[in-house]
Formats: structure tokens, sequence, C-alpha cells
């Protein structure tokens, strides 16, 4: 019994951050706190990184997503709501040793309440899964409205409890994929107007580039006069 209590001390232990835990990379140690943040109930963010002589980083903290001041754009005596301003102090550095990345500095304490229950949906947490994308594309190139398409991912995942995105989430992955030149979008239509001006003239030239998700980045193009 004792012996099986230590372990489960033991394991407990090892899913919080302590001093010098090691980590083979720097995206492994970076997906612990996050999943850290998940259960505890907060978001992280990086906060502050070095690099080498080689353009690589050496050193890295992450914090809490609250933490830091909220400075408005609004004026303070035109505002109908107070800022919040959190601070909040929890954060842990990690750095590059020999191949390893090590735990240099760990701070637990929060300034704000905690919510493990929606932590989910909290800005560094959220995420579409591969199977979310997938059915948000499907829906969408059968034309299928994308409030009707979340919904039924929400029923899928056996409710709004269990979801790690919210419906604007949905949309703004659709308009990226409608962005796309794979897409019937203004890409599309872009590429269709210029080959029908190549066709008509062979001297017409056009060139697009597209970044590594196939959005278009640049256009140009210049008729025969030109």
């Amino acid at each position: 019994m004792n012996e099986e209590l230590n372990t489960d001390d033991e394991s407990s232990l090892r899913l919080v951050p302590t001093l010098n835990m090691c980590f083979d990379t720097m995206q492994e140690a970076k997906k612990f706190y996050q999943d850290y943040g998940r259960r505890c109930g907060f978001g992280i963010r990086s906060k502050t990184s070095k690099k080498d002589g080689n353009n690589v980083v050496y050193y890295l903290r992450l914090v809490c997503s609250r933490e830091g001041k909220y400075v408005s754009n609004i004026r303070p005596e035109v505002k109908t709501l107070p800022s919040q301003t959190n601070q909040c102090p929890t954060r842990i550095t990690i750095a590059r040793k020999e191949e390893k990345w090590f735990v240099r500095t760990v701070v637990l304490d929060h300034s704000h309440d905690l919510c493990p229950q929606t932590s989910n949906l909290i800005r560094g947490n959220k995420q579409l899964n591969m199977h979310a994308k997938h059915t948000l594309e499907v829906n969408d190139d059968v034309s299928v409205r994308i409030n009707k398409s979340f919904l039924s991912i929400v029923s899928e995942a056996g409710g709004y409890e269990n979801m790690q995105f919210v419906e604007r989430d949905a949309r703004n992955f659709i308009g990226q994929h409608r962005r796309s030149l794979c897409k019937e979008g203004d890409g599309q239509a872009l590429l269709r107007h210029f080959s029908k001006m190549r066709d008509q003239n062979n001297d017409f030239f056009y060139d697009i580039e597209m970044d590594e998700d196939n959005r278009i980045t640049s256009v140009f193009w210049a008729d025969a006069r030109s």
C-alpha cells in the first residue's frame, strides 16, 4: 500500500514543473508546460528567448497568458469598462545544455483565479484537430453553413465542455481555407482571369507566389505593351 501511494505521489510530482527537469527538445518542454497549464486552468505564451551565434534558441521563458499589463488604446475618460491588469508572475525558464533542455526557474503562484473546466477554450490552449478541420472543409465544400458544421462537431464531442475551440475559430479557419488558391475564391478567380488573358495574348505574363499553406502572398502580371 505504501509503495503504491509513493508511486502515485511521484507520478503527480512529475506532472508539475520542478527545477532541473530534463527534456530532449524545446518543443517537448513547451508541450509539457502547455499541458500543465491546461490541467490547472491557464494558458501559456513565450515571453523571452535568446539565440546563440548560429541563430539557434538556447534560452526560453514561458509565462502565464495573463502576465504583463494591458494598455488600452481608448482614453480613460471615454472607457465604459475598467482595464484589468493581472501581471501574473507564473513562469518557467528553460535552457539548452549539452543538447538537452533543463528547467532553470519555476514560479507556480498565480495572481488570478484558475478555471480548469474551461481551460481548453483559453486562447493559448485552443486548437482545431485534424478531424475537426477535415469536417469543416468537407462541409464547406458542399455549402453546409459553418454554424451547422460547428454544432455537429459539438454533438460528436459530447457537448461544449469537451470542445477545444469556439465557433469563431471555425469561421477563421474556413476563411483561411477559402482564401487558398485551391478553393473557389478570389485566388481561383484571379487565376482563371490570367489564364484567359494568356490565351488571348502569349506575351501576357503573370506569376503568383504562395506560402506553405497554399495561400497567395504576392501577384505580378504584365501585358504585352509592358
